[in-house]
Parts: structure tokens; sequence; C-alpha cells
């Protein structure tokens, strides 16, 4: 949010294990024969134009606030740069779809509020956030933010920044929804050096590193691999990288 921190060639070095919560997510979507079906939060678009195939009939639109994930979306779907929190659909939307966005914006709970008030009457909102902000890929940044990097980065790290399943059940159930709500842990078999440093360089290290000058990065970097090949030791076959994911599918 905000700056434009992405870096859509890091971001997809894993597009694979990234992809599968939004397909996962987007199955358990009811709805038949939409019109209007919005992606919030769409990156580079690929998966956004997926929705295309599953709801042919369908206008399919796409909403990002990083010129340069929306500068590689594919033909399909329509696209627009926008910061989701001041995102206006021109009609009511049928489906609304959010993978992976909002462990970015603090006030996402009210913000879930007004997306209801976009739907139609049979609408359906579905969303994926990750769910892992206590695995040690989070503590060791954490650590080295209050300790070391304390200076730079210390007001940096975030407590976790979403709620449980059954708090979204409480929230949404309030607004009329009805709600199927689950967790999955994905255990991702990362490839290559350092892997699991250069999965969060994508997402989790976006704000340290938007936060510290370029000649830093290395430094800050290197503590982090440190940290991290110490709790995610690489085995012959890559490094195993538990990740926690929570669901949710809302039906008016």
């Amino acid at each position: 949010m905000g700056a434009d921190i992405w870096d859509p060639v890091v971001y997809e070095r894993y597009a694979a294990e990234r992809g599968r919560p939004f397909h996962e997510l987007v199955a358990r979507v009811g709805a038949k024969s939409p019109e209007y079906v919005v992606d919030l939060g769409c990156g580079t678009g690929e998966l956004t134009a997926t929705l295309c195939d599953r709801w042919p009939g369908a206008r399919v639109h796409g909403v990002d606030s990083s010129p340069a994930m929306i500068a590689k979306a594919p033909p399909g779907p329509t696209f627009e740069v926008v910061d989701v929190r001041e995102w206006q659909p021109p009609r009511p939307v049928d489906v609304i779809v959010s993978n992976a966005l909002l462990q970015w914006v603090p006030e996402h709970p009210d913000l879930l509020r007004r997306w209801r008030s976009h739907l139609t009457e049979d609408g359906w909102l579905a969303f994926q956030v990750p769910g892992n902000f206590d695995a040690p890929s989070h503590a060791v940044v954490r650590e080295l933010c209050r300790t070391t990097w304390r200076e730079e980065l210390g007001d940096v790290p975030r407590d976790a920044p979403v709620r449980e399943p059954a708090d979204y059940v409480d929230l949404l159930a309030d607004l009329g929804f009805t709600v199927d709500a689950w967790e999955t842990t994905y255990i991702h078999v990362l490839p290559g050096e350092d892997a699991v440093l250069n999965w969060i360089k994508g997402t989790a290290l976006r704000p340290m590193l938007d936060r510290l000058p370029p000649e830093r990065h290395a430094d800050f970097l290197a503590d982090c691999a440190r940290g991290l090949r110490a709790v995610y030791p690489p085995r012959p076959y890559g490094t195993l990288f538990p990740f926690r994911r929570i669901f949710v599918v809302a039906h008016l």
C-alpha cells in the first residue's frame, strides 16, 4: 500500500505456491452466472485472468495499487491502479475476491463492511490471508528489527495484522452473510539456497527494504539469511517451509 514497493519478478518466483490458495479459495465460491466479478489486490493479474475461464459470461476486473504489478497484467480482464481503500465500483458486484491483500490493511474489518455494501443481493465475498505471523520466519525478522537494526527498523514490524477464522465468521455473520471459514497449513518444499529468504523478500520484507536505503539492503538481507538458515535448514531435496493461510467465503 502507498509507495510502489512491489517487485513482480521477486513476487512471482514462487508463483505456483502463491497461486494454489487462490484456486482453492475460488473453488468454494458457488456463484453460477455472475455478471461482474472483481479481484481486489490482483497483483500481476495472471490469477485474475483465470476467473474469465471460471465465469466466461462475466466482466472480470482487477484492482491493485501497484503500477509495476498492473503493467504485467495479461489480456482478458480489465484492470485499474487504485488503492483498494479508495475503490468504488461503478455498479453492484456479484463476486468480490481478495487474495493475500488484507494483511496489508490494518483497518480491513471496516473495509470488509464497506465491500458488503458493494455486493448484489445474492453476492459473494471470498478472501484469503496469511495466518503465519507467529512463524519462525517472522520471529527472526522481528528480532533483528528490535536488536541489530533497531535504529533503522525498530518501529516497522507489526503485530499480527489478521484475525482468526472464528473472528471473521462473527464479523461477517453479523453483516448477514452465511460464512464458510477454514485454515490450511501448506508444507512448501522450496528449491535453491536461502529459499525462505527469497520467498519473504517479495512479501514480509518489503516494508523493511522500502525503509532502508538501497546501499543497506545487502547487509540486512545477509543478517536475515543467517537467522533463517538456522530455523529452516535446507535438506537435500529442498527447504521445508510451513505456511498457514486463512480462508473465508461469505454469501448473502
